[in-house]
Parts: structure tokens; sequence; C-alpha cells
């Protein structure tokens, strides 16, 4: 018997951590770690434990005699990784860890998402070191509650583990606070020995053509965010009463957009989709969805697992043009999760066929450069051309809705020096440098999309995170760090006095907690009905908005 690593694996690698025979590769320390599409089992080197499967935050690891059958094919694809890179069964000792030294400390994290959640654990397993934890929004975990497709519940299971974080009593937050605004990061540097600036990525990149401004034109993120309930997002609204609707990009995200646009709204209900786009949804005229990319199919941004999920969508069939995925078919050095995703694009039903009565589709073009929104008043369609070629239109595509989904943009505050070269904060390994001198400035720190880029899955954040603790760590232990002017009491006094509708972690729990009350009554059952409005949150907690 061994144990199986299935889709929606978040690479968090606390199945490496508990694995007696080191048989789960890639490890955070491997070079593949990074760009994986998700952690592999050994299957001859596995002794079953089930250590691996109770560690796994998201449940995605099951028996192979038991694993359900539509993750079936995982087997194989676990099985495939070691093909040629066969292990050898070896019992590592593990030694317990020795608990480091305690150290007096009062450290603030800006941002409650994965990053600095896990920066947060990190810095708990010190004792006497004092957390301060700062989101602009009134809810926590970031992108994991409005960046994670609602039809995937496993993957935000991650928030467990997050919650029980926050739950820390060395940990203080303050929620429902902008850094930059309710209080200034001069504030923070002056009440704490360091602050590490976990701020992710609150913008978009843009295609740069002509029609982008049109309305009906769009960003993934903008549409993630409306359909999971993020407050800035829910008074969007979306032209779905085409029956086409075009994606540029074919990454995860794009893959997400593309199944909440024609996936039945019947399974919808039961995920924790905010309550206005099921009933946006439950309208949409949208039977058609292009995913359009300028790259080949091997090339494609998604990962294997996220594509293979797609094609199971009950009621869609998922297609593309043969000889555009022919075109992929000669090509050299590539990996085993590129080879998987051009097996999955080559089986793919030809979508020059005429469509199937009642069913839905997603189209896959590639080799596809957009080069023209058009339209009166919104958009009407998109007009392509071969990638790499000035002359020939590949050909003009009529919708009511583009969706551009070609990466997030880091955003940060006044304060702290920005790479555009790297699209990131400067730093060094979590380090925030001068952009000028390229000296470290005492005690800034970076961690997740804004120290790396927009790229990573949510597991990616845990390295990264223990990175920057080390740093802040080595810099905290050798006096390298200045010493606070301002006590943490004189602190929340002035984050009261300018902010009176912080939201505290207790405030939080109140809203989860109804949140789920909401979901269990719901019909269907839900593990969660969102409140998506600020004003509600603050008068479930008997606080009344300014």
């Amino acid at each position: 018997m061994s144990y199986v690593i299935t889709s929606g694996c978040c690479s968090d690698a606390a199945c490496v951590e508990v694995c007696p025979v080191d048989c789960i590769r890639p490890r955070p320390e491997d070079p593949a770690f990074r760009n994986a599409d998700q952690l592999y089992i050994d299957p001859y080197t596995c002794i079953g434990c089930s250590a691996c499967m109770f560690a796994c935050p998201v449940s995605v690891i099951h028996d192979s005699f038991d694993i359900p059958a539509e993750l079936s094919e995982y087997i194989d694809i676990n099985a495939e990784y070691f093909e040629n890179k066969p292990l050898s069964a070896r019992f590592v000792n593990f030694k317990p860890a020795r608990t480091p030294p305690p150290v007096t400390a009062r450290i603030a994290v800006v941002g409650a998402g994965p990053a600095a959640c896990y920066a947060i654990a990190e810095l708990c397993k010190i004792a006497g070191i004092q957390i301060t934890v700062f989101d602009r929004l009134p809810t926590p975990f970031g992108l994991v509650r409005s960046g994670v497709a609602p039809d995937h519940p496993s993957t935000k299971q991650v928030s467990d583990l997050f919650q029980s974080t926050l739950e820390h009593p060395n940990v203080t937050c303050y929620f429902n606070v902008e850094v930059g605004k309710d209080v200034s990061l001069d504030d923070l540097r002056q009440s704490h020995h360091a602050v590490i600036y976990a701020g992710g990525a609150a913008g978009d990149r843009a295609i740069g053509v002509e029609g982008e401004e049109l309305p009906g034109s769009a960003s993934a993120r903008e549409f993630v965010s409306w359909y999971n309930g993020h407050p800035d997002f829910t008074h969007h609204h979306y032209n779905l009463t085409h029956s086409t609707a075009v994606i540029i990009g074919n990454g995860n995200v794009a893959l997400d957009v593309a199944r909440s646009l024609v996936t039945p709204v019947t399974a919808l209900e039961a995920t924790d989709m905010a309550d206005h786009a099921i009933k946006a949804l439950r309208g949409s005229a949208v039977d058609t969805v292009v995913i359009a990319a300028r790259r080949t199919p091997h090339e494609a941004a998604c990962t294997a697992p996220e594509l293979s999920e797609l094609c199971r969508v009950p009621g869609v069939e998922v297609c593309a043009i043969p000889s555009e995925v022919s075109e992929s078919a000669t090509a050299q050095q590539i990996d085993s999760g590129q080879k998987r995703k051009l097996d999955v694009f080559a089986r793919m039903p030809d979508a020059r066929q005429p469509p199937r009565e009642g069913i839905k589709r997603i189209v896959f073009r590639f080799g596809a450069m957009p080069i023209e929104y058009s339209g009166t008043g919104g958009v009407a369609s998109v007009t392509f051309r071969r990638s790499g070629d000035t002359q020939s239109i590949l050909e003009t595509i009529e919708c009511g809705l583009v969706i551009r989904a070609v990466g997030y943009r880091v955003s940060t505050i006044a304060g702290i020096p920005f790479d555009t070269s790297t699209g990131t904060i400067s730093h060094r390994n979590g380090r925030v440098v001068d952009a000028k001198t390229r000296g470290t400035l005492p005690g800034l720190f970076c961690v997740g999309w804004a120290k790396r880029g927009a790229s990573g899955v949510i597991g990616t954040n845990k390295v990264c995170s223990r990175e920057t603790v080390a740093a802040l760590l080595d810099d905290l232990t050798s006096g390298h760090l200045p010493e606070p002017k301002i006590d943490s009491y004189d602190l929340a006094r002035l984050i009261r006095a300018r902010q009176p509708n912080t939201i505290e972690l207790e405030d939080w729990n109140r809203i989860d907690a109804e949140e789920r009350r909401r979901g269990n009554s719901s019909r269907p059952r839900k593990v969660r009905r969102k409140i998506v409005s600020v004003e509600e949150m603050l008068h479930l907690i008997s606080r009344p908005s300014h």
C-alpha cells in the first residue's frame, strides 16, 4: 500500500517534513520545487504510514487502495514522476528540533494572507516574540478567501491552519486597518523591532491593446474577487448576455474563471460563491468560453492537474483545434508536466465540429495574439493575430465579455523601495534594501508575492516566509534591529482613535461563525454563506460604521 498526492496540492510541504522515509518530491530545497505542478509520492519507497495524509492541510493525499475513482489517474502520475529518478527506501532519524532560545521582540506583519500566516507561524515558535497583524480588509486569509475558486473547497481548508496560527496567544490582530492610511509605516517601525510586509498583489497587468478600456473588459483579479465576495468588488457588473466570453491567458486563474462561467449553477450553489455572483450566473447566456493565449499547448501556463480537472466539469465539452495542438507535438526537452498537458490537449475533441445540443463548451486557442477589442459602448468582439505574424489576421471572435488573465501586479506602500525591473520590493533574502545604495533598511522585511513576484501556489509561501524569518532572527540576535520607541498600549490607542471600526480576532470569529451558520441553514447546505458588506459585518459585531 502507498499514498498518492492528487489534484489540489498546495505544495505546503508539511507532508515532506513528516515522511519517515523521505519519499516525497520535490522537497523545498530541490530546484524543481518552486515550479512544480504538485508534490509526488514514490509508491515503491512509501511504507504506507499515513503521516503525510494527516499532515496535509488541504486533504488531497489518499490511500492508493481507497482513492476516489475520478482521481485514480494520480496513482500513475505519482509513479511516473519517479521513473527517471527512482528513490531507494531510507529511514530518516528525525531528531526533535531544538527549541530556539527565547527572545523579547515585537514584530508587525502587514497582511493576513498565506505568506503572512506562514511567517507568523515561524515567529510563534520563538518564545517571547509578540506579533501584531494588520490587514486592510475586515476578514483574514487573503487569496485563500478571495482568490481560491469556490469549487475548490479542499484548498480552502488551509485557512483552518491559518486560523489556529492567528489564535496563538502571542498574536494580536487589527483587521479593517489600512497601513498607509489608518496607521503609517513609520508608526509601525516606531512601535516594533521589525516590520514584515506581506501585502501581496492588488493590481493587474494590462495587455496594452486598443479598446482594452471598453466596458465588458475586465481583469481576472476583479472577476474572481467579485464572485468570491471581496467587499471592494461586490457592486461590479459583468455582461453575461452574450453567448460567448473570451479569456486572454491560460494559467490556473483563467481556468478558474472559465469553470465559473460554464459550471451548472446548481453545483455552484453548494459552494461559498457569493450570492450576488450565483444570481448573476443563474441568468447568464454564456455557453461558450474561449481561452486564448499566444504560446503553444505544452507552454500553457496552467498546471496539468488543473487542466485535467477542467475536463471533468459535468455538462461541459473542453475542446481545441488539432492543427494548433499538433504544432507542439515535436517539442523537444519538455518535462513530465508539460507532456501531461500536451497529452490532454491532444485528446480533446475538435473545436471546429458543431457543438452538441445542451452542452456548453470551453475552447482552447493557441498562437493567438489579441490586437484589438471592438465595440460601441462596450466590447462586442476581439480580433486576434497569429503570434509572431505581423500580417495575417487569425480571426475576430464576437463576445460580450473579455477577461484578461495575464498576471497580477504587486502593490506596495510609501516608504518601501520597489524594484520595477522585477516587479517586487527591493530585497535580499527578504531584507528590504534601498533601491539606490543597495544597503539594507534595518527592521524592514518582505514575504510572499511582494518578495518574489506574483507566482507560486499557497505552499510556496511557506519556504519563502521561512527564509525571511530566518534573516529577521539573525538580525535580531545580532543586535541589528532598532528598539521600539512606542509601546503596544500607545499603539493600540492610536489605532482605535484613527480607525474606530477596527476588527479584532474575536470580532472575526463572530463573523466566521455567522457565515457558517448561514451556510448550514442554506439549501443546499454549504460550508459558509459569505457576508460581503463591511457595514453588515460591523453591524453584526454591534459596531455602527463611521
